[in-house]
Parts: structure tokens; C-alpha cells; sequence
């Protein structure tokens, strides 16, 4: 019984020094990074990307103008006929999970029904995708958010 506490014991204060993500304070101080790098964005005729893959899901993930807060982004989903998107020309789809990119193409000004979540979205026709960082910044609070088996997608902040 006492072998079976003492190894409860340091199995609960092992897991409790591990360290399971950033702080709140790293990611405060990432966010105010992300936010600055928005602001100096150079404008122009293209939409940055936020990859936001989900195993149940069709949509892409979300688009907003350049200089513009994720707040203002939409959750969109993609029309490949003209160029295929970044996962699927590597025919890995979902791997490239929260990356950001800067897109170029135009909104048919067509929803698309999505029948998993039975919302539509808007439809984004891409021309072509170049790969900003495969690390940007936070834009959701809750971390369940990225996880592509949870049936959830927020509003990014």
C-alpha cells in the first residue's frame, strides 16, 4: 500500500512540473508581437490565411485582409479549380495545420454548404498560396481550438 502512494506521489508531482504549453505572459507577449507585425503589413491585392484543419469539417480555414485583424477574418471554404491547396499539392491533408499564408485569388461571392457544421461559408477562389510561417502567432483563446479531432471552431480574437 505504502509502494502504491509513494508511486502515486511522484507520478503526480512529476506530471505537475511538467510544463504543458506557453504561459499566459508568453502567450500575451506573442499575441502583442502578432498584432504589431499585422499593423506593418504592406497592403495590397491578396488575403493572408490562417490553415484551420479539421478531420470532420470542409472548410479551409480563415482569410482576412492584410493590415486587418483576425476579428474581421472569415472562415471560409476553398474552390480549387484554377490551383489545388498547399496539403492537398502534397497530398497531406491537415498538415499543414496553422500555418499562415498569404493568398491570392478573389470571393466567387458564392456560400458553400458545409454539411457538417450545416452552416455555409464563403467561397475563395484560389489562384495561388505562398507560405508566410509555419508558426504565427495565437488567434483563438481556447487551445481545444486547434485540435482537428475536436468538433469546435471560435471566433478568432
Amino acid at each position: 500500500m505504502k509502494q502504491n502512494f509513494a508511486f502515486f506521489l511522484i507520478a503526480a508531482l512529476a506530471l505537475s512540473a511538467c510544463q504543458t504549453g506557453p504561459s499566459a505572459r508568453e502567450l500575451s507577449q506573442s499575441r502583442k508581437l502578432m498584432e504589431e507585425q499585422i499593423s506593418n503589413e504592406p497592403k495590397g491585392n491578396y488575403f493572408v490565411g490562417r490553415r484551420y484543419y479539421k478531420v470532420d469539417y470542409k472548410m479551409w480555414g480563415y482569410l482576412r485582409k492584410p493590415g486587418e485583424p483576425w476579428l474581421d477574418s472569415r472562415l471560409v471554404v476553398l474552390n480549387e479549380d484554377r490551383t489545388l491547396a498547399p496539403d492537398r499539392k502534397l497530398n497531406a491533408i491537415g498538415s499543414d495545420n496553422g500555418h499562415e499564408y498569404k493568398l491570392f485569388g478573389r470571393f466567387s461571392g458564392q456560400d458553400v454548404y458545409e454539411p457538417a457544421s450545416n452552416a455555409t461559408y464563403p467561397e475563395f477562389v484560389l489562384q495561388r498560396a505562398e507560405l508566410l510561417t509555419k508558426t504565427p502567432g495565437p488567434i483563438f483563446k481556447n487551445r481545444k481550438a486547434l485540435d482537428p479531432r475536436e468538433r469546435y471552431y471560435p471566433t478568432p480574437y
